[in-house]
């Protein structure tokens, strides 16, 4: 049951932040470690048969933290289901890895479509803050124990605010507009391929394909630098997908001893067309990742990963974006990113609980440099169950 009551010492004074992660974790501790866990050695290094009860305990680092797709296999005949919740906050702007203000980016960055009617020489509208927020659900077959299938389906719901400057040059603010767009995203379907096993060591192969499920002619209201209001395709940042089928190959590599497991991602996104049905495709994208868990418990596993990308900017042009803002120009895309992120995995034991897993992981970027002007990411987190059977 959960801690129905405060330490006395926390009694009528401030509760520290300490004292307060110490209470919620001996709430989740009361929800997924066993009944009897005052009975058993959690130290127990990985294949040594710890009993709960009448079962094997579980433990909590078998998967790696919740952010990285493609992590771990299962035995054959068996299923997993997944969900995750992502929310990504960006503020601000870059161009290489400096921050620049809106008033920089308007009075010096030339617009790529000036000479059209209605287009200034420079930019006249910044993007200033977006929000992200994508729904993932996953499912898991083995038909082997070397072959793993996976599928994930994405709902994406994202919104942008962003400032317009009036007239054709100068300082001057307008005002402020908003625009948004949601719905299906990308889906992927991938398979993992053993290549290792043995006591410590695992190694598989993945090899992914994102099929163009989500929408790439979304519109919008904008603001313009006149003061009109019209409604226009809105940029490539704010679109559901890519458009095009896109491979993603990669490998894996995992490995556990005692307490203590680590492992390594390599994922590329490739676009399989040179362009999709609105004349462009987004830029190569490469991810490398790595991580260590320490294991508490079986039931409970903190983490800390690094993750680097590097992306190309986008190849061609959608004729139907034109805009004096920097994301309706291909070239201000991609860029080179490194994160890091704390996470937690937890796992249930008894019951209901057993086998449903809750994980958290939380990251902050600590380099960009951005084919920008462009967005810079201030912060990510992501949240997710999963459950075997």
């Amino acid at each position: 049951m959960l801690v129905g009551k405060l330490p006395a010492s926390m009694d009528r004074r401030r509760v520290s932040p300490a004292e307060l992660a110490a209470a919620i974790t001996l709430s989740l501790g009361a929800f997924f470690a066993p009944d009897d866990a005052k009975a058993h050695d959690y130290s127990l290094p990985p294949g040594t048969a710890l009993s709960i009860g009448n079962e094997h305990a579980i433990r909590a680092d078998s998967h790696g933290p919740i952010g990285v797709m493609g992590d771990h296999m299962h035995h054959a005949g068996e299923w997993m289901l997944s969900y995750r919740y992502m929310h990504m906050g960006m503020e601000g702007n870059r161009i290489g890895d400096d921050s620049v203000s809106p008033d920089h980016i308007v009075t010096t960055v030339p617009n790529r479509f000036f000479g059209a009617p209605m287009q200034p020489p420079t930019l006249r509208v910044v993007p200033t803050e977006m929000n992200m927020d994508m729904h993932m659900f996953g499912a898991m077959y083995a038909p082997t124990d070397n072959l793993t299938l996976m599928a994930m389906v994405t709902y994406l719901d994202k919104n942008m605010d962003l400032l317009t400057y009036q007239g054709m040059m100068g300082t001057t603010r307008l005002g402020t507009f908003s625009t948004g767009a949601s719905g299906i995203g990308d889906t992927k379907i991938s398979a993992l391929y053993r290549l290792h096993d043995d006591a410590v060591n695992h190694l598989h192969l993945n090899l992914g394909l994102s099929l163009p499920t989500g929408s790439i002619d979304e519109e919008g209201r904008v603001l313009t630098p006149m003061g009109m209001r019209p409604t226009m395709r809105l940029p490539y940042s704010m679109q559901l997908g890519t458009g095009t089928y896109d491979l993603m190959p990669g490998i894996t590599y995992t490995g556990r001893k005692g307490s203590v497991s680590w492992g390594a991602q390599y994922i590329a996104t490739l676009p399989l067309e040179s362009a999709n049905d609105e004349g462009y495709a987004w830029g190569d994208k490469h991810e490398v990742t790595a991580w260590a868990a320490y294991e508490w418990a079986p039931w409970i596993s903190t983490s800390f990963r690094i993750d680097a990308s590097t992306q190309d900017p986008i190849d061609g042009i959608d004729p139907n974006i034109v805009a004096p803002v920097q994301t309706a120009n291909p070239a201000f895309y991609g860029g080179d990113e490194v994160q890091l992120l704390l996470g937690a995995n937890m796992v249930g034991q008894r019951g209901v609980l057993r086998g449903q897993r809750l994980a958290f992981e939380f990251g902050l970027p600590v380099y960009q440099d951005l084919n920008g002007p462009q967005m810079e990411t201030d912060w990510t987190m992501t949240v997710g169950w999963q459950k075997s059977f």
